[in-house]
């Protein structure tokens, strides 16, 4: 089989790009078709800010017959070799058919570029961040993925790793239900948590529009400093974490988005979403309608979410506060009608995070996501 590879320049080009992921997964009763407004709007160089500190060069693979079989993005992040002292390129939006010979030619081409730009080494998945949607699924294949998660055929880790790329970090998504968590053992120490550090728990205001606006704030500072030692982490731009606030608002639970404070000083924040993926996985066209259409039926019969974010600033790491976000914002989902949780992604080597999912709150991990890299 001989194929071409179109190097995207013209939007009708983007627009194939963004739609031959179909192709993948025709037969796939587990794939969650994407919103095509939403992908045309990540995708967007002059609207998502991202764009304005990073690059992005798309590509797809076309057979004899005009068909892609094949996509990827070749993407530069400039703040994230600022804060990490290197030259990483990264690629992401991979899609493939199984067969070698065409994902070597895609990683040929997403290397080739970033090498013409200086770097010298690629991770990823990451689409196009790791703020985004990030990572290669490699267990669990048999059940849909929540909102903002990936989700690919199982033979993707070897088109991968047969292109000579290798593991670089593990992401761990954990399973939590009301059975696992509310124990007599964690009621207890939750509360003496809370006692000792006079902890009050609040969520997001959305009545006083000043207040709403320094809570905003604090959750932008919580996050840049609490996940500075992370792995990967890149502080978003206020512009992007307004973009990204844009999206989440409209399908957000104010309930489920909380501050926590010490002794009336804000330290730590906790974000759930409902998992709206349980009714886009009906909008089999991916259009906006559909989706407008499945909300108004699916909006009071959603079971499950997501949670999407938790912080701590430094000081108050190893504090066991985390096990008290997670346990408050359980006891809302609860309250708001949800049967279960996942609380991703947790890094494979934050062991007090995991310890305290997996010890404190009996949660279950049960699904890997994998980021790989090579030197180029």
């Amino acid at each position: 089989m001989s194929l071409k590879i179109v190097k995207v320049v013209t939007k009708s080009e983007k627009d194939k790009f963004i739609k031959s992921q179909w192709n993948f997964y025709k037969n796939d009763k587990n794939w969650v078709p994407p919103v095509l407004a939403d992908r045309r709007k990540l995708l967007n160089t002059n609207k998502n800010p991202f764009f304005k500190h990073s690059e992005i060069q798309l590509f797809y693979a076309e057979n004899d017959d005009g068909n892609i079989i094949g996509r990827i993005a070749a993407i530069t992040n400039e703040n994230h070799n600022k804060t990490h002292n290197d030259n990483t390129g990264f690629f992401g939006f991979f899609e493939c058919i199984n067969d070698q010979n065409v994902a070597n030619e895609l990683f040929l081409s997403a290397e080739k570029w970033l090498k013409e730009r200086g770097k010298d080494k690629v991770i990823g998945p990451e689409n196009p961040s790791m703020n985004d949607e990030v990572g290669l699924l490699i267990d669990a294949f048999d059940t849909p993925p929540v909102i903002l998660s990936t989700y690919n055929p199982e033979y993707y880790a070897n088109l991968i790793e047969n292109a000579n790329y290798k593991k670089v970090k593990d992401l761990f998504a954990f399973k939590l239900t009301q059975s696992s968590y509310k124990t007599e053992k964690v009621e207890k120490l939750q509360g003496i948590i809370r006692e000792r550090y006079k902890l009050t728990i609040r969520e997001l205001n959305l009545n006083d529009k000043n207040q709403f606006k320094k809570d905003i704030e604090t959750f932008k500072d919580i996050y840049n400093k609490a996940w500075v030692p992370n792995w990967g982490f890149v502080k978003w731009t206020d512009e992007e974490f307004d973009f990204i606030a844009e999206d989440l608002k409209m399908i957000a639970d104010p309930s489920l988005v909380i501050i926590a404070e010490s002794h009336s000083k804000p330290i730590g924040f906790g974000i759930a979403v409902p998992n709206v993926n349980e009714y886009l996985i009906k909008n089999k066209k991916g259009s906006l309608l559909g989706a407008l259409v499945q909300s108004i039926l699916h909006k009071n019969k959603i079971e499950s979410m997501r949670i999407l974010a938790l912080g701590l600033i430094p000081e108050f790491h190893k504090s066991g506060i985390d096990g008290v976000i997670y346990y408050e914002l359980g006891e809302r989902g609860v309250k708001a009608g949800f049967k279960w949780a996942e609380a991703s992604w947790v890094l494979e080597d934050n062991l007090p995070m995991i310890k305290g999912l997996t010890s404190s709150m009996n949660a279950e991990k049960y699904k890997t996501y994998r980021l790989y890299e090579k030197e180029i």
